[in-house]
């Protein structure tokens, strides 16, 4: 019998061979969140077509903190990501109406490695 409560297997994205560059927004929303998913889920489709997308971690604290990685592997592919005019678009609405306070960080990863429990190899 199928435990209908399970809820789905949530990974972290494997490192990638190092170098390679790290974009973390961290935020916290306002109180009207109309739009902000379908946008936040075509934002999401619309990364993975940049050339340099190496995949992207989301969490979310129960006091509402929201941190999102994104993995790039050259500052290229960020440019190309941050110059995007959906993108762009989308950055002014959340400025405007979906977001109380965010920050951006870039960093370049020098070394990196994964871990999967469970006989997995990562």
């Amino acid at each position: 019998m199928s435990d209908q409560w399970t809820e789905p297997v949530v990974a972290p994205v494997p490192a990638h061979e190092p170098p390679y560059y790290v974009v973390v927004f961290t935020s916290t929303r306002t109180g009207d969140q109309s739009g902000y998913g379908e946008t936040a889920e075509r934002m999401e489709e619309l990364v993975k077509g940049v050339p340099g997308f190496l995949g992207m971690d989301h969490a979310r604290t129960p006091g509402g903190l929201a941190i999102t990685v994104g993995y790039f592997r050259d500052a290229d592919a960020i440019e190309e990501w941050r110059a995007d005019v959906e993108h762009r678009a989308a950055q002014e609405r959340g400025r405007s109406e979906w977001y109380e306070r965010y920050s951006v960080r870039i960093a370049k990863v020098e070394r990196s490695h994964s871990f999967a429990g469970g006989g997995h190899e990562a």
